[in-house]
């Protein structure tokens, strides 16, 4: 480690928490939801009311194996935690298998062997073994689990949705609806779901909204490969939605009335900038008067010699016709792991206003705390790099947080979490 790179900057740690990588944490009322990156572990909840000493006071599992349960959210009493399967970069390239295999038994003029195919389809021939009996084995069990938190040592279950292939990735809730990004039988990839919570243990779906394109059942024809244009996730403030839709840039969607979802308008910057849309939320204060949104794409696929993953600051003043203001990045030399493997670039901020300031989470950058308060010049102001736990080569900071006492919990995605306060 490069000992000149100093890992604070006008923070320090209150809590270090050893446990399992993370998709999401959550805190809210003095408790900490978070939610792991794989089985056996699913959601903890920790009482963080005692920031100096959390403490676990709840775990639940996925519903099986094959699934994982990296997000979750809360609204009053009730908690939703998604369900998807575990792996799902892996064994979707199952869907190549026989095509491949066809492919290359009339190149060779016969059957391929394990490493041919292997290759063809992109995993280790050690993996191939597992790769067929997953994609033989198939999955039908995504989908979301209402739960009742008004004790949140004690969840209770009220609902388990099932909705179609791999299942519910990151989604918003309030105490009303849940908005679900989720894959469905008749789409490619992910799209809007949206459910009524008026009664948590039946659920009742009441619109969706997808991008033209991925309604292959309805006849449409994406333009893309794959699932390259899907909802990763929209968020509700006011009667609009604001969602990231990987490479297909942002949308602004209009749900005055709830059952008929519309576009109002949509930014996409792809090409040229490489790495996908991860979320895309208006800042519900102007800041000088001016209303802003913040974008941040996700460090994915990254390739030398091209941008890392960074945030964006939007005019927000017209959600029809979204435009740059200004973007904010992290130098490699910022971090001393940034070449130590693992993603470095960013991954997502958190998700309310704290005046001008935006916290986010830049995987082997730890957190970054931005100061928006002129928005043509983004202004670091602080930042927080946590060493990585044994046998990791360098922090993966996945997703951050921040109660109203100020503290700011950032959650890695391959071990711990932290609690941070600014000094």
């Amino acid at each position: 480690m490069d000992e000149k790179v100093s890992l604070t900057r006008g923070t320090r740690r209150v809590a270090r928490v050893d446990i399992q990588g993370g998709g999401q944490v959550v805190v809210a009322n003095g408790y900490a939801f978070l939610g792991h990156m794989s089985p056996p572990d699913g959601t903890s909840i920790f009482d963080v009311r005692d920031a100096k000493n959390p403490k676990l006071v709840a775990s639940i599992p996925p519903p099986d194996r094959f699934s994982h349960t990296h997000k979750v959210r809360v609204a009053g009493k009730l908690m939703i935690t998604n369900v998807e399967r575990h792996r799902r970069h892996f064994y979707r390239k199952g869907e190549m298998l026989e095509s491949a295999a066809a492919s290359l038994e009339q190149q060779l003029g016969r059957k391929p062997s394990d490493s041919e195919l292997a290759e063809a389809v992109g995993v280790k021939t050690a993996d191939l073994a597992d790769l067929k009996e997953g994609h033989a084995r198939g999955y039908n069990d995504g989908g979301f689990r209402v739960w009742n938190i008004k004790d949140p040592a004690n969840p209770k279950l009220l609902s388990y949705v099932k909705t179609g292939g791999i299942g519910v990735h990151r989604f918003d809730m309030d105490e009303n609806y849940a908005y679900i990004s989720t894959e469905m039988d008749g789409y490619i990839g992910n799209i809007l779901v949206i459910y009524d919570l008026k009664d948590p243990t039946l659920p009742r779906e009441i619109a969706r909204w997808w991008m033209p394109g991925q309604h292959l059942a309805g006849g449409e024809k994406p333009s893309w490969k794959g699932q390259r244009h899907r909802l990763h996730h929209a968020l509700r403030v006011g009667d609009q939605l604001w969602a990231g839709c990987w490479y297909a840039g942002g949308y602004v969607i209009d749900v005055s009335d709830i059952t008929k979802p519309k576009t109002l308008g949509s930014y996409n910057y792809h090409p040229p900038f490489p790495e996908p849309t991860h979320t895309l939320m208006p800042l519900p204060q102007p800041i000088n008067g001016r209303k802003l949104a913040v974008m941040v794409d996700e460090e994915h696929d990254y390739v030398p010699g091209q941008p890392h993953a960074f945030l964006w600051v939007m005019d927000a003043s017209d959600p029809a016709n979204l435009k740059p203001v200004s973007t904010f990045h992290v130098h490699e030399s910022m971090s001393p792991y940034a070449h130590k493997g693992g993603r470095f670039g960013a991954h997502q901020f958190q998700e309310k206003q704290v005046g001008s300031l935006i916290f986010a989470s830049w995987f082997s950058g730890g957190l970054r705390i931005v100061d928006l308060s002129i928005p043509e010049k983004p202004e670091e102001i602080g930042y927080y790099i946590p060493e990585p736990f044994p046998g990791h080569s360098s922090p993966q900071s996945n997703d951050v947080d921040v109660d109203e006492r100020g503290l700011i919990y950032l959650l890695d995605r391959d071990r711990g979490f932290e609690i941070i306060e600014r000094i």
